[in-house]
């Protein structure tokens, strides 16, 4: 299962592990586009909008459940390049023992929070009852979902993106299938969709350990490996907490912005949610970067190939402007056609073309910062990456966006500039970081 990636070609490597992390990360964002695609077809708007902001919230944890494992990425990295598999097997069982505390205690507390998470998000009054169901039936699920994101960090932490994408493909088959039976045949509305997706990732999980039951995937793990460890889950904390926490701040800045379109009223609070789906997929390139930087420059760090973790930070920057310009340009020209896919009103079409036309920018300027973040994780300076994105919510996101939607009633543009203003500040930030770390250098070679 373990691909060592600190030999051969660095743009070779980059496409051997982001290709799959793509799919599989496309599969996932299926999840939530198939939610709200089949719930288009049987549903009104208001349906449609519980399911949007109801699975903000989820991407929400989703997002820092990621972050947080992100830690444990880099960690079982760093031993894969050393070639340490006794420090490789002891964090992915802290991390197991960890990661399944948590999310038992974050299931028993959301469930009894639903009802204040709706009202906070000021859901517009028809879909209230839906979103509240959605997300009780969804919090349920936590435990599995979290348990996938384990799985999945562990592997690419070792160098497998490939592992991950086949169990997730299994869950989005499935995950399909169910919301044609719960929301289409059944007519659940949005707790069908939520139900589907529950059950799907269920799936996912049971299939994965299995395999990983019978192919013996870690060999050499053992009982006393789950037992916790303070140096271990200090080392994990260390670089993924504050990534978890930055990712948590992005999201809440989202739901902020989606509040701001909420109280706009039902087709502004439909058109931003569709629009946020659409970006999750455009946004798969500049995470599969991400990923990608952080494991294969964890392992080279690892291995003492600090240029050659340089020279991956590089390329994959490449890779995600490229992307992001060649989207952008042209986003503009089908802005409504893709908004129009998951809904046949006007109104809801007009604006969330509006919203896309701006929004989409930010695919280039996120593509850099998530690159810089991959490399300053792997480097354990996952701090650097709280602060330019902490700095670009506070100083940019969230002023911005509010500013738009109180004094541009009548188009979503304005506020769709706030998400690239953003980036851009946290471009800044990141650039001002490596040039330290460039006068630092002798100091992060002895990590």
């Amino acid at each position: 299962m373990e691909r060592n990636f600190t030999t051969g070609s660095v743009f070779k490597s980059i496409l051997y592990f982001s290709v799959p992390y793509l799919f599989s990360y496309f599969l996932q964002t299926l999840y939530g586009m198939a939610d709200l695609f089949i719930i288009g077809q049987f549903n009104g708007v208001e349906s449609t909008t519980a399911i949007s902001a109801g699975s903000q919230v989820m991407h929400m944890l989703t997002v820092m459940i990621t972050g947080l494992a992100m830690g444990s990425t880099v960690i079982i990295g760093r031993a894969a390049g050393a070639g340490e598999t006794g420090r490789i097997n002891k964090a992915v069982g802290n991390t197991a023992t960890l990661f399944m505390f948590l999310s038992i205690v974050c299931m028993v507390i959301l469930l009894a929070a639903a009802e204040w998470i709706v009202h906070i998000m000021s859901m517009p009054e028809e879909a209230v009852e839906e979103a509240v169901a959605y997300l009780r039936i969804c919090f349920m699920g936590i435990p599995f979902i979290t348990a996938y994101n384990i799985i999945s960090s562990v592997f690419r932490g070792m160098g497998d993106s490939k592992s991950p994408m086949y169990f997730i493909a299994a869950a989005c088959i499935f995950n399909i299938v169910l919301d044609y039976l719960f929301i289409g045949i059944l007519g659940l509305g949005a707790a069908g969709a939520a139900l589907g997706t529950t059950l799907s990732q269920t799936t996912s999980v049971l299939v994965s350990c299995a395999v990983i039951i019978v192919r013996k995937m870690i060999p050499g793990i053992c009982r006393a490996d789950f037992r916790p460890d303070k140096i271990v889950l200090g080392n994990i904390l260390k670089v993924g907490f504050p990534v978890a926490i930055q990712d948590g701040f992005i999201q809440v800045a989202f739901i902020i912005i989606t509040i701001f379109a909420n109280r706009r009223g039902l087709d502004d609070a439909a058109a931003v949610g569709i629009v946020e789906k659409l970006i999750g997929i455009l946004f798969l390139v500049p995470s599969s970067m991400l990923s990608a930087v952080s494991a294969l420059c964890a392992q080279n760090i690892g291995a003492k190939k600090h240029g050659r973790a340089g020279r991956t930070l590089k390329y994959a920057t490449v890779i995600a402007v490229l992307f992001g310009i060649t989207v952008t340009i042209i986003m503009q020209f089908i802005a409504e056609n893709a908004t129009g896919l998951f809904t046949d009103n006007e109104k809801v079409i007009t604006l969330g073309g509006q919203y896309m036309k701006s929004y989409v920018w930010d695919c280039i300027f996120a593509g850099v910062h998530f690159c810089f973040s991959g490399y300053f994780c792997a480097y354990g300076l996952s701090l650097v990456s709280f602060i330019h994105n902490f700095a670009s919510i506070i100083l940019a996101r969230i002023p911005l966006a509010y500013i738009a939607s109180k004094y541009y009633t009548d188009s979503l543009f304005p506020m769709g500039i706030a998400a690239p203003a953003g980036s851009l500040l946290s471009v800044i930030i990141c650039i001002m970081a490596f040039i330290w770390m460039k006068h630092n250098s002798a100091k992060l070679e002895r990590i």
